[in-house]
């Protein structure tokens, strides 16, 4: 009897550290995912905010001064385990109480009811499984991807004498796209490297 309650013991510990490695080990990975987000989207952090369930992360855009909030999901109450619609609310509210002009939700998987809520209101969801967990813009066959600013996008269109609808498009669904944040009716400027030419730079209109 004693061996066997020795035995019950050292096995909890066990799996009590493994479970606690693991999490541990998700939450470096779920770290280094958002940073990721946040250098290829030119964000920059504010302020940080550790609840039980979940992170808040009050960040500005490097490109026009956007003032935004990313909530990161930790935990959620839900048996099925996706985030659900009562996290779109909160989140709205904060936001309209303390003045961001967009928001960012990530977690895990979310609802249905979750991402038509967080649609309607002007949030967007992003799932943890869809942000690399390293820099695909360094890899060599992946060309550079910018977004235009106001003054960039008018010159353009200036000199090119057209209209933005006429220019190639691509869609907000590109990974690419998603993931330095451009949405639709934005102009996006692309940089490729050319062994004959050296650089060469192509424009995408979103849809």
């Amino acid at each position: 009897m004693k061996v066997y309650k020795l035995s019950f013991n050292v096995f909890v510990l066990v799996s009590f550290l493994a479970r606690d490695r693991k999490t541990s080990r998700e939450e470096d990975i779920l770290t280094r995912k958002v940073n990721l987000l946040l250098e290829f989207r030119g964000y920059k952090i504010v302020k940080e905010r550790q609840e039980k369930y979940f992170k808040d992360l009050n960040a500005v855009s490097k490109r026009d001064e956007t003032k935004i909030l990313i909530r990161i999901i930790l935990k959620t109450k839900l048996l099925s385990g996706k985030v659900g619609v009562r996290q779109v609310r909160k989140m709205k509210k904060k936001m309209d109480e303390e003045g961001y002009e967009r928001g960012i939700l990530i977690g895990p998987s979310f609802s249905y009811s979750a991402r038509n809520g967080a649609k309607a209101k002007g949030i967007e969801v992003i799932e943890t499984s869809s942000i690399p967990s390293f820099n695909i813009f360094e890899h060599e066959l992946v060309p550079k991807h910018e977004i235009l600013g106001k003054e960039e996008r008018e010159e353009l269109l200036k000199k090119c004498h057209i209209h933005p609808y006429q220019i190639p498009h691509i869609k907000r669904t590109d990974p690419t796209v998603f993931l330095i944040g451009a949405k639709p009716g934005d102009i996006i400027k692309i940089t490729r490297k050319s062994p004959t030419a050296g650089t060469y730079v192509t424009y995408r209109y979103v849809i």
